[in-house]
């Protein structure tokens, strides 16, 4: 104690003006010089960075998040910017990662900018997003199950965890748990990551015209998709009761004549095991469906389980839909007024499902105690991380991601939410 009473009175002595070896004015001037420098290696230290900024016109939805389904108290994520930084970021996996589906694989498909999609790193602007840690995220979740249950854009999410995880642990067990499509368990910590396939997260199927009538045969129904709202798909019914942590999604095919046309095989929503009369379209069939499914999951989630809803991933078609020509052919994020205008709702452009969608989900979560996983801004000026050409299907694929690519962002994101709570 008297060698700490000694070292106060010391560091006490030194602050004190009538000990320094100088006026004040010298001080004064020494803060200015210090200062200048520290301007001047921060300029030379970004000055081969780009930008692009998100100035928040993308949350301009009808329905925010209440605050109670807040992801975070500490730092709003979702406002920030893409900066180029080819020597700050740390390559987690690479296209050698056996789950990256084949489409996705942009560097072994010869897309022209697939490396230097992963050069682009988000900046919040109030905070840092702390890059993933594969070791301390297998430490920090060991004896956990995470489950991921949703449509292909989820199972790229997941893809990407697996395949940075899999770079530090090759002690993995490959099983279907709950039903899912496709699962691991990294042994040495008994951490569980699945993947449950579900595109409606309600049941549905084939329907056909009963020959002995009907209600919706009497209104001249003769095929479609029978929707069950109140019913999850099997796929995924058990997993809230399996998983500690859930991340769920839906929505890109609530909107997709290809699969449900609306004339020749419509969306026809049954609720408690009855046809809704009269029919209604496919965005309150959806509200009706969110509604049950989130019901669904809050009764039968397991105690302390933790609950994600991501928003909608947003598309980049330009020049036409997916059928109609269109394409994207960027090689760097777009700027803030590219990005209204290919997703203002106000234009109603081919795109607009991404934030449509979002105020369906905003609506429904409202209430609950789910969080919400919010990538949809971020993820709007990323035209140039998609297959596009390199995706190998017979159209141009700008909806799903490059792996790696931007869905590394997203889990980014997952971690520094699971971090603040």
């Amino acid at each position: 104690m008297a060698s700490r009473d000694q070292n106060s009175k010391k560091n006490t002595n030194l602050l004190n003006p009538k000990n320094l070896p100088c006026n004040n004015s010298f001080l004064f001037l020494t803060l200015i010089c210090f200062g200048s420098l520290y301007l001047l290696f921060s300029a030379l230290k970004n000055s081969n960075k780009t930008i692009i900024s998100s100035t928040g016109k993308h949350e301009n939805l009808e329905f925010k998040p209440s605050s109670s389904s807040s992801t975070s108290s500490v730092c709003d994520y979702t406002k920030g910017s893409w900066i180029y930084d080819p020597n700050g970021i740390t390559k987690r996996y690479d296209n050698t990662c056996k789950e990256i589906f084949k489409g996705w694989n942009c560097i072994s498909s010869n897309k022209s900018n697939a490396y230097d999609i992963i050069k682009w790193r988000w900046q919040p602007n109030q905070c840092n997003l702390p890059q993933f840690d594969p070791v301390r995220f297998l430490k920090q979740f060991s004896n956990t199950n995470i489950g991921f249950v949703g449509d292909s854009l989820n199972r790229n999410m997941f893809v990407s965890l697996v395949c940075s995880l899999k770079q530090v642990s090759n002690e993995v067990k490959k099983w279907r748990p709950a039903g899912s499509d496709r699962g691991y368990t990294f042994l040495r910590y008994n951490l569980t990551v699945a993947y449950h396939r579900t595109n409606l997260l309600a049941r549905y199927g084939r329907w056909s015209a009963n020959e002995n009538g009907g209600v919706l045969e009497s209104l001249g129904y003769k095929e479609g998709f029978r929707v069950d709202v109140d019913v999850p798909e099997g796929t995924w019914a058990e997993a809230p009761s399996f998983h500690d942590i859930l991340i769920l999604n839906t929505g890109h095919w609530w909107w997709a004549p290809s699969k449900f046309d609306p004339i020749k095989s419509p969306m026809l929503f049954f609720e408690k095991g009855l046809p809704v009369i009269p029919p209604i379209l496919p965005d309150l069939g959806l509200d009706m469906a969110l509604n049950n499914m989130i019901s669904y999951v809050e009764r039968v989630m397991r105690p302390g389980g933790i609950k994600f809803f991501r928003t909608q991933s947003p598309r980049h078609f330009e020049g036409g839909d997916w059928d109609q020509g269109g394409s994207c052919q960027r090689s760097k994020p777009i700027s803030e007024d590219k990005v209204e205008e290919l997703f203002s709702l106000e234009n109603n452009g081919t795109n607009v499902e991404a934030r449509l969608v979002n105020q369906h989900l905003y609506r429904a979560l409202k209430t609950s105690s789910f969080r919400i996983l919010d990538i949809t801004g971020l993820s709007e000026f990323r035209a140039d991380a998609h297959p596009s050409y390199a995706g190998g299907k017979k159209h141009v694929d700008c909806m799903h991601w490059c792996l790696p690519g931007i869905t590394d962002t997203w889990n980014d994101l997952l971690l520094a939410y699971l971090s603040d709570i």
